[in-house]
């Protein structure tokens, strides 16, 4: 299976956010920047897998700041790490002010994807060949993260020390 660069599954998305997307504060629900997270990352995980892909979890999502109606939130994506079948998708949310311009990084998160065949079981995914420093970073972080996943699935399902 040929290798892919980080590059290739890099995906970007964008929603303007209207008053049906918010709280009773007038606030964007969390739930409706985790629906973009999770759509974003799913596009860039098929894209790198060429395969139907499921989420299998979303690591911390913390809410640096809130989100206001009338933003443009734009989703940045890319594949990390890929494993034998599993990939982590690192996300990046901007909101943008339309009128004066203003960036803000309001939320970032990691999740992990699996791509299935046709069959709906899980399918092999190609590597990843990171090339920057910046590419290599992430690929060993995100390394790091996978084995920390792997020891706490285990423990919690009692095959754990």
């Amino acid at each position: 299976m040929k290798a892919h660069h980080p590059r290739e599954s890099e995906t970007v998305m964008s929603e303007l956010m209207m008053p049906q997307h918010a709280n009773i504060m007038g606030n964007v629900f969390g739930g409706v920047v985790l629906s973009l997270v999770d759509r974003i990352a799913a596009v860039c995980a098929i894209r790198h897998a060429q395969k139907q892909c499921v989420t299998v979890s979303v690591d911390k999502v913390d809410f640096r700041e809130p989100i206001h109606v009338g933003e443009l939130l734009t989703g940045f994506a890319r594949v990390n790490y890929a494993g034998k079948t599993s990939m982590e998708v690192g996300v990046k949310i901007i909101a943008e002010h339309l009128i004066t311009g203003e960036k803000r990084h309001t939320n970032s998160c990691y999740l992990t994807f699996v791509a299935l065949d046709e069959h709906g079981k899980p399918a092999p995914v190609p590597p990843i060949v990171p090339e920057t420093p910046d590419e290599k970073r992430r690929f060993e972080r995100a390394a790091k993260r996978r084995t920390s996943r792997v020891m706490e699935r285990r423990y919690d399902q009692g095959r754990g020390e």
